[in-house]
């Protein structure tokens, strides 16, 4: 697999990554024997990226993959963890000694001494404006319990912000088909500044997979049904942000747009892939079938220029009203 440089720190990794929420909570049920299985299969289709956080199953995640890579020692893999929401979310608790705090959990969870890249994880806004915070981080570094560090951020204006700061290494933005604004304001910019793009939510929560009709219900203990309107998090993170028909609908048209032999989920990684700028795009996934097929969409040709401004076409028609003016 292709592999690009994350940023400042220097390290390459593959253009596909793997998220795991899925393998802590809130995607419904994933045992512990799918998800080494999902493991398995990402790192035998060359992924060597794994994105996860603190509180995804409340480590369960982070021990999952400690667990998978200890049995395999021969693989190369960084693995990006996130902190910061294991507390209120308000500014005051982004100091130094939460920082320490989580950070020792961490790694006692991955079972490692220096954590590859620790990521704020979608902190209020005023924290990425913090000067404390970011020598705090900086800390964190100089004690060797990081090797490098960055954000994860809801809005554009927020990934602006962090990439301005002189040592985040990556910025994780939603971005998609579905969620196009950041192609225009943060690529460049993180771009000039030698910052990483790790693009999260490339399948809009699934949507872009076109398996969903209308009438789909999803677990209850999946944010799909639980956090469709921003109950329980920002609403963006649910279907990027996109009402449920509207989405529909919508991945209806997009999924007719996918070239011969390619499912529409891979066409939406495809295009993630395709744009300057981007690091990695990490794609969840819940059996070793949807990690390779995932895998695969690095290997699948480029798109054309008409299937490229199809995709911009159908985003002004039926998603940007909804979603650009709010990240």
């Amino acid at each position: 697999m292709d592999e690009r440089v994350i940023g400042r720190l220097g390290q390459q990794v593959s253009v596909v990554g793997l998220g795991t929420w899925q393998l802590g909570a809130d995607w419904g049920d994933v045992d512990d024997k799918d998800a080494l299985k999902v493991l398995e299969a990402a790192a035998e289709s060359g992924v060597t990226f794994f994105d996860t956080a603190d509180v995804y199953g409340d480590g369960r995640s982070e021990q999952t993959i400690a667990g998978f890579l200890r049995g395999r020692p021969d693989l190369h893999v960084m693995v990006a963890t996130k902190m910061g929401r294991r507390l209120e979310q308000i500014p005051q608790n982004y100091v130094l000694d939460n920082f320490r705090a989580w950070n020792d959990r961490s790694r006692r969870n991955l079972g490692v001494d220096c954590l590859d890249l620790v990521q704020l994880h979608c902190p209020p806004t005023p924290v990425y404006s913090s000067d404390e915070v970011f020598d705090a981080l900086d800390t964190l570094v100089e004690e060797e319990r990081i090797s490098a560090y960055g954000v994860s951020v809801e809005t554009c204006a927020e990934a602006l912000t962090a990439i301005a700061r002189p040592n985040v290494t990556s910025v994780q933005i939603i971005f998609n088909p579905f969620r196009v604004k950041p192609l225009r304001e943060v690529l460049p910019a993180a771009e000039k500044a030698g910052v990483g793009i790790i693009a999260r939510v490339p399948l809009a929560s699934g949507l872009l997979s076109g398996k969903y009709t209308k009438d789909t219900v999803f677990a209850a203990d999946d944010h799909r049904t639980y956090n469709r309107n921003g109950e329980a998090f920002d609403q963006g993170e649910t279907f990027s942000g996109v009402d449920f028909e509207t989405g529909v609908e919508a991945a209806a048209e997009f999924a007719a747009l996918a070239p011969e032999g390619c499912t529409p989920a891979q066409l939406a990684l495809r295009w993630i892939i395709q744009q300057p700028g981007v690091s990695t795009v990490i794609p969840g996934a819940r059996s070793a079938e949807q990690a390779r097929a995932n895998a695969y969409a690095a290997k699948s040709a480029p798109l054309s220029e008409e299937t490229l401004a199809a995709i911009q076409d159908l985003y002004d028609r039926r998603i940007k009203d909804q979603v650009e003016g709010r990240w």
